[in-house]
């Protein structure tokens, strides 16, 4: 069904589970290494691998960051609590079960304020808990790298164990025609929390970000929930929202010819936009959850756990407030700044030297422009914020001009040098000597005789195409606005 006619007939109701990966130097439960992009099954031990007699034992460092993200997250943390053993059978889960936390989780009660469309939501936090990750399963052949059609399944364990936080929220309600972009923006302020306090790369692509979809629908008016789906390790921002809206129409749709939800896991397909059906969802009994019985309970104490408190950064949302003050920029261009990524570089390029208004114009324009044309992120491409800065100071300087600065910046991303090589190689200076300008000028005058003639006469206007020609013949190197000047003064005009 069409989205706005889905909104028309049916309110949605979100909920989210986040994983995210903690960037810990030592797996969860042993001491193996954590690094991504190790060749497969070369940092695993008989811990993590569940060989017969090998013992856990818990990250002190990933418990603490644990915490941090509880607080940050406006939690209550847990006096006491303990860890889980979660039944279920995954050829990448080589001890058939996981050690997560169930009914006694280490955060709870929490919440996280996004803006959306000049709008505050409060998204209710549920829990936050640590668990252990699986390995990775790669499914070989077939055309749509699922285990259906595949010719056969390779696992790397080296995943297994690394310390897994998941953070879920309280079903979503309220939100109407923004659930898509509520969904982006929370999991979007998810991600710099987790930067701001330095417990997680994030990267979506390398799944050390990762996020679980729930979306029901119920008729407008309805007093009582319907049926979720969960689309499962979503890993990117805008398929977050796309996976959203894609399920809100397939949904309804399903309710309106008469048919009825079934509670599920999904698949989203990043080609379509569209998801499709993968397992029938377990409950909690399905799991048979038991404590752990080789691990200690946990028991932070509330003095650490204070001092903790006590010593957490600045926040994405406190840091955006003071930054949008200090460089006096609008609602509207903060929010875009944000939803470009470019608040981080546009600091950088300020703390390198640059006006706040030029490290703006340069990420959120050009440099903005070429990375769609790339299909890449801001922070992708390969320029540095103290190289734009190099640039606004030559602009500044009067060595550049905007057309002559765009060039630089084409070098620079084509791998040519910093901005003053690519000045050096391409002859990009501005030309600064006032003899060289007149002669152009004269030659222009000379060429154009009856336009130097209506500016004579009193039609300013046509001063313009004097200039443009100006600008052509020194291959944009002049300063177009002492160009004027300078021709008006030779024909005698008063500007």
């Amino acid at each position: 069904m069409p989205y706005d006619e889905a909104l028309e007939r049916f309110e949605p109701v979100l909920g989210l589970e986040t994983h995210v990966e903690l960037g810990t130097a030592s797996k969860m439960f042993c001491g193996c290494p954590t690094a991504f992009g190790a060749p497969p099954n070369t940092q695993v031990c008989p811990v993590c691998l569940a060989l017969p007699g090998s013992l856990p034992t818990a990250n002190e460092q990933a418990i603490e960051s644990t915490i941090r993200i509880g607080l940050a997250l406006n939690c209550t943390i847990a006096t006491w609590c303990r860890f889980a053993r979660k039944n279920y059978f995954y050829p990448d889960m080589p001890k058939n079960y996981q050690i997560s936390q169930y009914d006694e989780p280490l955060c709870v009660d929490g919440y996280l304020d996004v803006e959306v469309d000049g709008r505050t939501v409060r998204v209710e936090i549920e829990r936050v808990h640590l668990e252990e990750d699986t390995g990775k399963s790669t499914h070989v052949g077939g055309a749509t790298g699922r285990i259906h059609g595949a010719d056969y399944s390779i696992v790397d364990y080296n995943r297994a164990g690394i310390p897994l936080v998941e953070i879920v929220t309280k079903p979503i309600a309220g939100t109407d025609r923004l659930a898509p972009e509520v969904a982006r923006a929370y999991v979007t302020e998810l991600r710099e929390l987790m930067r701001s306090l330095g417990v997680s790369d994030v990267r979506m692509e390398q799944g050390s970000l990762r996020c679980d979809v729930n979306v029901s629908l119920m008729p407008r008016g309805a007093s009582e929930w319907g049926t979720r789906t969960e689309t499962k390790n979503v890993n990117s921002l805008r398929s977050v929202e796309r996976a959203v809206r894609g399920e809100i129409e397939r949904q309804a749709g399903v309710l309106a010819a008469g048919g009825r939800i079934v509670q599920e896991t999904r698949h989203f397909h990043e080609d379509t936009g569209q998801t499709t059906s993968g397992r029938s969802k377990e409950e909690a009994q399905d799991y048979r959850y038991f404590p752990e019985p080789d691990l200690l309970p946990m028991a932070p104490d509330p003095a650490w756990v204070e001092s903790l408190k006590a010593a957490l950064p600045e926040l994405p949302s406190a840091r955006r407030r003071r930054l949008q003050d200090e460089w006096g920029v609008s609602d509207l261009d903060m929010a875009a700044m944000h939803n470009a990524d470019a608040i981080d570089l546009v600091e950088a390029t300020v703390a390198a030297g640059a006006p706040a208004a030029d490290a703006r114009k340069w990420w959120m324009g050009e440099l903005a422009r070429r990375a769609n044309e790339s299909a890449t992120t801001l922070a992708d491409l390969p320029i540095t914020p103290a190289q734009v800065a190099r640039v606004t100071e030559l602009v500044a300087s009067g060595a550049l001009n905007d057309k002559l600065a765009r060039q630089v910046l084409e070098g620079v991303l084509a791998g040519e040098g910093g901005p003053d090589e690519v000045v050096d190689k391409r002859g990009l200076q501005v030309v600064s000597d006032e003899g060289e300008l007149m002669s152009i000028i004269d030659q222009v005058l000379a060429d154009n005789a009856d336009a130097a003639e209506k500016v004579r006469g009193g039609k300013i206007a046509a001063v313009g195409a004097l200039v443009g020609g100006v600008m052509k013949a020194s291959r944009g190197k002049a300063d177009a606005g002492r160009a004027r000047e300078l021709i008006l003064e030779r024909l005698g005009v008063q500007g």
